[in-house]
């Protein structure tokens, strides 16, 4: 007889109450999330993405190295003339017309005691001087400046003036409302042309042009 065997290993239950391992998901949230990502764009770009676009402005139209480019609008030339013999402009508070100019005088004055005699030419421009304002205001001949066809600027020979039928010889106050006449001399070369005279209310005003040609 065979010696009886010992009893085998138990048999192995599972442990009851112990939770079974749940079965492992597929996570789908990233698709759906990409599926409808991709619906809206799909939407957008078909239902009026037009709509919303900004159209760029026209770009300047560019000039290639030696093509002239469309022309720039040229200011306008002015039409205003300038003043000349006879108009009256304003400087200030005087209102000035050159009404008269005398060339060629070789001297001045009757009196021997007064009389110049010029180192070229005297020549002599005949104005009113109206004041404009409402208060006395002093004229001086020295303040009015001549030029010639060259350029040049003369001063007044406010001496010489002093031989002159004139309002005001060398200074003088008019009063609101009055004009006189002003004679202002220049001592010039016997060859220089008178061409305008720059006239001032006083010194230190801008000055108004006049052509005396």
């Amino acid at each position: 007889m065979s010696a009886p065997q010992g009893p085998g290993p138990a048999p192995q239950y599972p442990t009851p109450g112990a939770p079974a391992a749940p079965p492992k998901k597929t996570r789908k949230w990233p698709w759906i999330v990409g599926a409808i990502a991709a619906v809206l764009v799909i939407a957008g770009v078909a239902g009026g993405g037009d709509k919303d676009a900004t159209t760029p402005a026209p770009a300047a139209p560019t000039v290639a190295s030696g093509e002239p480019g469309p022309a720039a609008a040229a200011p306008e030339a002015s039409e205003t003339p300038d003043a000349g013999i006879g108009s009256p402009v304003r400087d200030g508070k005087f209102e000035f017309t050159v009404t008269n100019v005398e060339t060629g005088l070789s001297s001045l004055g009757d009196n021997p005691y007064l009389e110049k005699q010029a180192q070229g030419q005297f020549v002599v421009v005949t104005m009113t001087v109206l004041n404009t304002s409402g208060e006395p205001k002093g004229v001086s001949p020295g303040d009015q400046k001549l030029f010639d066809t060259q350029g040049r600027e003369f001063s007044a020979d406010t001496s010489a003036g002093l031989n002159l039928d004139t309002d005001v010889a060398f200074w003088d106050e008019i009063n609101p409302g009055n004009a006189v006449t002003l004679k202002v001399v220049y001592d010039m070369p016997a060859d220089a042309v008178p061409a305008s005279m720059e006239l001032h209310d006083s010194m230190f005003s801008g000055g108004v042009e006049v052509a005396l040609q």
